[in-house]
């Protein structure tokens, strides 16, 4: 299991959205933009669905996943796997948590699952020589 430096988790909480990435059972790539998104811990994020039709058929199917973020020159892509919760505790603080954002905004929304994402390995995606190196 890898781990986000702070720095890496100052950046994954400005920008405002990442793009979370996954494949079929039969390799077909699939990337969404997600906005909606928390730090869990140094090596946990969490993301809720509540657009995520493709992208959840095939986290169901293959939990690898890859989600990159960027600002300017600076930029990561983790690695891992994810878990679906539609009951308990942590779905329920996560549906809690949109629907007080899309009252917010203005726009209803609702978490149909919160998304936990096991980060397993970290490369830097910022141009230069060090683009697409191992960083944990």
């Amino acid at each position: 299991m890898a781990e986000m430096t702070q720095r890496m988790k100052d950046l994954f909480q400005r920008v405002p959205a990442v793009v979370l990435s996954t494949a079929s059972m039969d390799g077909i790539p699939n990337a969404v933009p997600v906005g909606s998104k928390k730090i869990i811990s140094d090596n946990t994020l969490l993301f809720s669905d509540q657009f995520l039709h493709k992208t959840l058929a095939n986290m169901k199917d293959n939990p690898k996943v890859a989600v990159t973020f960027w600002e300017k020159q600076e930029g990561y892509q983790l690695k891992g796997r994810v878990s679906i919760e539609t009951t308990g505790k942590l779905y329920e603080e996560t549906a809690k948590w949109i629907e007080d954002l899309g009252n917010k905004i203005g726009f209803p929304l609702e978490s149909k699952g919160a998304v936990l994402f096991s980060i397993e390995e970290i490369y830097g995606v910022s141009p230069g020589p060090g683009a697409g190196k191992r960083l944990a």
